[in-house]
């Protein structure tokens, strides 16, 4: 259940030539933060990604992404209705809503028991003049106020493939602190697999800082990009 500590913010948001904006309450257009992310990844990853879709195929590419996508968007509902009823839904008839439903149930057992408080769930945050993002939930986990993201993947991931998950997460911490005067500094990632093998990451102590040193460094390039 939902532990009303702060009053959240609403953002509007709308998709401006490949980039993701959002309108804060000043009324400032400010990017989100997985335009920055996109737009300030390094050519290695740009190039990664590139060889994959050659090797798989843009038919195969496109299709292995939108699906991945659609499960993502139904274990993501499954968990926000969990957050604020303390109850998983049952899965509809479609087999993908199945399996989004059995990936949301692992995260639930393995890493939700670990909440004490769920301060609200799909929040809208942003930090004045710079960027903004929606974050997945925010409440205290094994103690420490954190940011939670849920993740779901085709299959397990080394830790040197979510870095950007972590920046994303520090992002998020310093706008929730900047906007609601918070001193949050830990970040937490519970992901499943589609195969339901179940994986988490804490971000805190000096990663956090040196994460947050990585942020400031994107948000600086990325400005300088547009200027």
């Amino acid at each position: 259940m939902i532990t009303e500590k702060f009053n959240y913010t609403q953002l509007k948001r709308k998709s401006v030539e490949g980039k993701r904006l959002y309108t804060t309450p000043e009324g400032t257009a400010v990017p989100s933060v997985t335009t920055i992310l996109d737009k300030t990844k390094s050519e290695e990853k740009r190039l990664a990604l590139a060889n994959w879709k050659k090797r798989v195929g843009p038919q195969a590419a496109q299709e292995i992404v939108t699906e991945a996508s659609g499960r993502g968007t139904r274990m993501h509902k499954y968990l926000e209705d969990y957050c604020i009823n303390d109850e998983l839904k049952a899965p509809g008839s479609n087999p993908f809503s199945q399996q989004a439903n059995d990936m949301a149930k692992v995260i639930v057992e393995e890493g939700m028991c670990n909440f004490t408080e769920i301060w609200g769930t799909e929040i809208p945050l942003y930090f004045p003049e710079l960027y903004a993002g929606t974050t997945d939930a925010v409440g205290v986990y094994n103690g420490e106020p954190s940011i939670i993201d849920f993740k779901q993947t085709n299959k397990p991931k080394k830790e040197e493939w979510v870095d950007d998950y972590k920046t994303q997460l520090v992002a998020y911490a310093l706008a929730h602190n900047e906007v609601y005067g918070t001193t949050i500094k830990q970040g937490v990632i519970l992901m499943c697999s589609k195969d339901l093998l179940y994986q988490t990451w804490t971000i805190k102590g000096d990663e956090f800082e040196l994460f947050t040193d990585h942020w400031l460094n994107r948000v600086q390039s990325y400005y300088r990009l547009i200027a």
